[in-house]
C-alpha cells in the first residue's frame, strides 16, 4: 500500500490564526499536496506567546467552530485529508485536540492530547481512545507531543494494529533533539511508520523547533526537514502482512 504525505512545518506565531491559514494555503498552492497533509500541534493559534504566555484557553471553542472550519476549507479546497489542531472547549474543560478531516470535509477522527506538558496548565488531560482510521488502505492512529512518553504502555494494543502513527508536536528541547531517541525505538517495537510534524522556527524562537521527520518501522529516518525548509513530501510504501 502507498500513501503520499505532505508535512507542513508551520513557523511559530501567536494569535495569528488567519495568517497561519493563509500561510498553509499558499504553501499547498505552490505544489499539489499528497493524500494527507499533517500540521504541527497548536499551529493555528501558536503554542506560546513571545512573552512566555502558554495559556491558550482564550482560543478554546467548541469542536464545530472556526478552527475546524479552517481545516475543512483547506481539506476541501486542495482535495486532501488534513490532520490539524483545535484548541477545544467542552463545557468547563479545554483540550489540546487534533482532528482528521477528509477531502469532503467530514471529521474522520478526533483525539484529545492525553498528557499536556507541564506549562499546559490550561489543558485538561484527554480521555478519548486512540483513534484508528484508514487512509488509502493503511490503518492509522495519532498522538500528540508529550504523549510519546506513555505510548508504549497506553497505546500498545492500537500500535500493534496500525501501519502509521501521525505525531504532531511543538517540541521543546534545551539539550538538543531527543525525538529520535523516543521515536526510533517506538517505531521498531511496534513496526509502525511515524510521521512527525513539528512546529517551525518562528516567534518566539524556542529550542526544539524544526526537524519534522518520517521514521520507518526499522527505526531509520526516511526524511527530515532541513534548515529553512518548511515542507516535506514523502511517499510511504508500507508492506502489509
Amino acid at each position: 500500500m502507498s500513501l503520499s504525505v505532505t508535512v507542513l512545518e508551520v513557523p511559530a506565531r501567536f494569535d495569528e490564526a488567519e495568517r497561519r491559514v493563509r500561510w498553509i494555503e499558499k504553501r499547498l498552492a505552490s505544489r499539489s499536496p499528497g493524500d494527507v497533509v499533517v500540521l504541527p500541534e497548536t499551529c493555528l493559534t501558536g503554542y506560546v506567546s513571545p512573552t512566555g504566555d502558554f495559556n491558550l484557553s482564550r482560543f478554546a471553542e467548541p469542536l464545530e467552530g472556526r478552527q475546524l472550519a479552517s481545516l475543512r476549507s483547506i481539506a476541501t479546497t486542495f482535495g486532501t485529508t488534513v490532520i490539524g489542531p483545535i484548541i477545544e472547549r467542552d463545557g468547563p474543560h479545554c483540550f489540546n485536540s487534533e482532528v482528521v478531516v477528509t477531502p469532503a470535509g467530514a471529521v474522520l477522527a478526533h483525539y484529545r492530547k492525553r498528557h499536556p506538558w507541564m506549562p499546559e496548565t490550561w489543558a485538561t488531560a484527554g480521555a478519548l481512545p486512540f483513534p484508528v482510521f484508514e487512509l488509502r488502505g493503511l490503518r492509522c492512529t495519532l498522538a500528540v507531543c508529550f504523549d510519546v512518553h506513555f505510548l508504549a504502555e497506553e497505546a500498545a494494543t492500537v500500535l500493534r494494529e496500525v501501519d502509521v502513527l501521525f505525531f504532531p508536536s511543538a517540541w521543546v528541547d534545551d539539550a538538543g533533539d531527543a525525538r529520535p531517541g523516543y521515536l526510533t525505538p517506538l517505531a521498531q517495537q511496534f513496526e509502525v511508520t511515524i510521521v512527525n510534524a513539528n512546529w517551525g522556527v518562528g516567534t518566539p524562537r524556542v529550542p526544539g523547533q524544526g526537524g519534522s521527520m518520517i521514521v520507518s518501522p526499522s527505526g531509520a529516518i526516511l526524511a527530515r526537514t532541513k534548515s529553512r525548509s518548511t515542507r516535506l513530501d514523502v511517499r510511504l510504501d508500507v508492506r502489509l502482512d
